[in-house]
């Protein structure tokens, strides 16, 4: 079965990209999130925002 990256609509806190993300490597997705907002500080607030709206719509729905 191939594995396929989704907006997760159970695991969603704003936009589903760290659920989504958590379901498709089989992580938590609590995890995914602490990753994400370390990394964020690392290349400003800004840009980790604009990644992950970026990540909103170019990721689809499941």
């Amino acid at each position: 079965m191939e594995k396929k990256l989704y907006l997760s609509n159970s695991n969603k806190v704003i936009g589903g990209v760290c659920g989504g993300i958590g379901e498709y490597l089989g992580v938590d997705p609590t995890v995914v999130r602490l990753i994400f907002v370390i990394i964020s500080f690392f290349f400003a607030i800004i840009g980790g925002a604009l990644l992950y709206l970026i990540a909103m719509f170019i990721i689809p729905s499941e």
